[in-house]
């Protein structure tokens, strides 16, 4: 049965059915997408809990930023090799197994009684995660079709960007709940039942597919691959708090050794003929190569974004952790709506629609350096929503654009590479946006607070107007996706 007779007979079949007959109903997608939630939500819970996690476990600043970029580092790494081994041994398979994983590493976080513990447990965490999320994207690509992809592919850039937002909410809830005297635990065990029944959901609803062309493992590529980013992430994210010292320099020069030999060995393997990590060819995709560049700067201010506004809220306007989770709800809430309505939007207006949605997002950042800047310190967390509400709108509409840009080209047999590749930068994009904008905000903060603040988001509205007028540049939306009728999933 093909995915288009399995679309259009939909109204006939439960979930169950369709899966059994691999096609994946509405269920099933969102099935998937609470999935993927967990994942990318457990990057920023953290942020707000790292003061806590200092005194009871009596942790130093160098092994706080470690509790984060452990789990960044593993998770960016492991992507590309997670959608292969999908592809390779079956999407939904790896999905379960990456989730069983995860499970077991948060049980392990959460009863953690030492520092270096955690350390290993967010480490393993990570790399489960990184077999778990490339799975997603990959199913929509190889069991979707027309309109009910675009609108799969969109939710999905809706789901990056709210987990963050409910990461921190969520850290700020559990933190200050202290449920049972168990202080910051709670906000990785959480993860126990919420990942159980979706494990138990995605068996019955989520059909078993993988590539009809499965390629090898290329074990030279993801050494290089991973080795590239450990050397590049790890003293970016570790090199402020203790000093810059001669190792974290000399792991950034090994970085760049380290990727031009990724992309010689790389173009050499697709020249014998066989299938690279990172195929030069698929990365020469107009859809790829200019849409990866635009999601790695999106993710580098929205990262910076995340973490410079937590800071600002809580050592500058002395909010606790719950009121910092509060704060960001007014962007949530719109992001969430704007992803929704998004697919319509952009299917009428193609480009231009992205091209409004940054417009809109640098309108937002411009009045939050504004009232910030104007009014310090007396300003109102209040005074934030307006901003923060046009900043949801535009980012809304320029994320979930650029996730169906990035993905426009790519073969269905490549699915997983190509899901991989983009969750893989985008991950990479967050890590270096706390890493980079994070630095200069910490660096200016003694000095003063709003400036730092003002200063950070001045960058990333930078970033947003380079990708305003990079929209032109990527390829036009297909005509026949944009003339199609909304089909509900």
């Amino acid at each position: 049965m093909t995915n288009s007779t399995i679309a259009a007979g939909q109204a006939w079949h439960t979930p169950r059915s369709m899966a059994r007959a691999g096609g994946l109903h509405g269920i099933g997608v969102y099935v998937l997408l609470a999935g993927a939630f967990l994942p990318i939500a457990d990057f920023f819970i953290v942020n707000v809990a790292l003061p806590t996690i200092a005194t009871s476990l009596q942790a130093t600043p160098a092994a706080l930023e470690l509790v984060v970029s452990v789990y960044g580092v593993a998770y960016a790494a492991m992507l590309v090799l997670g959608g292969r081994l999908g592809d390779r041994f079956g999407r939904h398979s790896l999905f379960l197994v990456g989730l069983s994983g995860f499970i077991l590493a948060s049980l392990a976080c959460g009863l953690a009684p030492t520092i270096d513990l955690l350390i290993a447990a967010r480490l393993v965490q990570g790399a489960m995660a990184a077999m778990l999320v490339p799975q997603v994207l990959a199913t929509f690509q190889a069991t979707l079709e027309g309109e009910r992809k675009t609108r799969a592919i969109a939710l999905y850039g809706a789901t990056s960007g709210i987990a963050a937002v409910v990461g921190q909410l969520a850290g700020g809830l559990l933190v200050s709940a202290n449920l049972f005297g168990t202080s910051w635990r709670p906000i990785f065990l959480i993860n126990i039942p919420l990942g159980v029944i979706v494990f138990f959901a995605s068996r019955a609803v989520v059909p078993a597919n993988r590539s009809p062309h499965p390629a090898g493992i290329d074990v030279a590529g993801t050494v290089l691959f991973a080795a590239t980013l450990t050397a590049l992430l790890v003293p970016l994210t570790e090199g402020h708090s203790l000093g810059w010292p001669v190792w974290t320099w000399t792991m950034l020069a090994a970085a760049v050794l380290l990727a031009v030999a990724t992309v010689v060995v790389e173009r050499a393997a697709e020249a014998r003929g066989e299938m690279p990590l990172l195929p030069p060819s698929l990365l020469k995709l107009p859809s790829m190569s200019r849409g990866l560049a635009m999601i790695t700067l999106f993710s580098v201010g929205f990262g910076a974004f995340m973490f410079v506004f937590a800071l600002t809220v809580q050592n500058g306007l002395g909010a606790n952790p719950l009121e910092s989770g509060l704060a960001i709800l007014p962007m949530a809430a719109m992001f969430f709506i704007g992803s929704v309505v998004s697919p319509r939007i952009i299917g009428r207006f193609g480009r231009g629609a992205l091209a409004a949605g940054g417009l809109l997002q640098a309108l937002g950042l411009v009045t939050l350096i504004a009232i910030t800047v104007s009014s310090w310190p007396r300003v109102s967390l209040l005074e934030f929503a307006v901003p923060l509400v046009v900043i949801g709108a535009g980012q809304s509409m320029l994320f979930s654009g650029l996730f169906r840009a990035v993905l426009a080209d790519v073969p269905k047999h490549l699915a997983g590479v190509g899901s991989g590749v983009l969750i893989t930068l985008q991950q990479s994009g967050l890590a270096l946006g706390v890493a980079t904008l994070g630095t200069l905000y910490l660096a200016l903060e003694p000095a003063s607070i709003s400036h730092a603040f003002g200063t950070v988001i001045a960058c990333q509205f930078v970033i947003v107007v380079m990708l305003v007028l990079c929209t032109g540049l990527l390829p036009r939306f297909n005509k026949d996706q944009t003339d199609a009728q909304p089909v509900e999933m």
